[in-house]
């Protein structure tokens, strides 16, 4: 069962006409997933960008890893009535860690595979940009795979002082072979087998900009264009690209906001606990 809540109960004062009227599922925290209803024909903006709204009033939006902890929604009735509200997020703490003594070589990397893992990127972002008018995303989501967490969203490390790339997903530690299933439905937005850094690739769209990532998967059973149901295999763990061992590195995204995939599904603690 759906956890519908009224933003007023997450931190954010409304007007009593948008509390009435707009209910909100998830946390208002940086790396959040956030999904909505409004009232039919209802237009909804984020920081001046518009928001896609479905024709049943279903909607979502995210927000990145730093993004502000001030946010302006504003919100327009069907019978011409405006609501502007500053939303207030909660800052998280994310895990950073500080390697030093790291070659020259390894800091400067190949620029061939740099080349290649452009050309991965601009595939992916491509991917991520489109938009399915489908509101798959408001279903329940599972975990793709259920095991030991092995990494979390928004952890760093600083090689030789310089900070790179944060992880943007949520590492689950698994055998090679493992089964992935897809944690909601979806059409699947791409696939590929060898990607530069992140090795077997998959992205499952389940519509209005919300979508799935899984990487470094040694076996890929879907295709692009293919619709797929929650729960439906679609793949093996692996360790292929730069994985440093047998791992599903699953990702969520709203366009190309990176969010935290932990903040749509049960705890892994509780879902581990329940299979005893």
């Amino acid at each position: 069962m759906k956890k519908w809540l009224v933003l007023g109960l997450l931190g954010c004062s409304l007007t009593a006409q948008a509390a009435d009227t707009i209910k909100f599922e998830g946390q208002f925290t940086q790396g959040a997933l956030i999904r909505a209803t409004v009232p039919v024909g209802t237009h909804v903006s984020l920081n001046g960008n518009v928001v896609k709204v479905s024709p049943d009033g279903h909607l979502a939006f995210g927000f990145g890893r730093d993004a502000e902890l001030t946010q302006q929604l504003t919100v327009t009735y069907p019978d011409g009535k405006q609501v502007n509200q500053t939303l207030t997020l909660t800052k998280r703490d994310y895990r950073i860690s500080w390697i030093n003594g790291i070659s020259k070589k390894i800091m400067e990397p190949d620029p061939k595979a740099v080349a290649r893992a452009k050309k991965d990127s601009a595939e992916v972002k491509a991917a991520r940009n489109e938009f399915t008018p489908s509101i798959d995303f408001t279903e329940q989501f599972i975990w793709p795979a259920t095991g030991r967490i092995s990494g979390v969203y928004g952890s760093q490390r600083v090689y030789n002082g310089k900070p790179g790339r944060p992880h943007f997903g949520v590492d689950v530690a698994a055998k090679t072979g493992t089964v992935v299933v897809a944690p909601a439905n979806g059409k699947i937005s791409l696939a590929v087998p060898d990607m530069f850094y992140s090795g077997g690739t998959i992205i499952l769209d389940h519509g209005y900009g919300v979508n799935s990532t899984f990487l470094h998967m040694s076996k890929l059973y879907v295709k692009k264009g293919e619709a797929i149901k929650q729960g439906q295999p679609i793949g093996e763990v692996g360790a292929t690209g730069r994985a440093t061992g047998p791992h599903l590195d699953w990702r969520l995204n709203w366009y190309q906001e990176r969010l935290d995939p932990t903040t749509v599904v049960p705890s892994m603690k509780s879902v581990l606990a329940a299979k005893k």
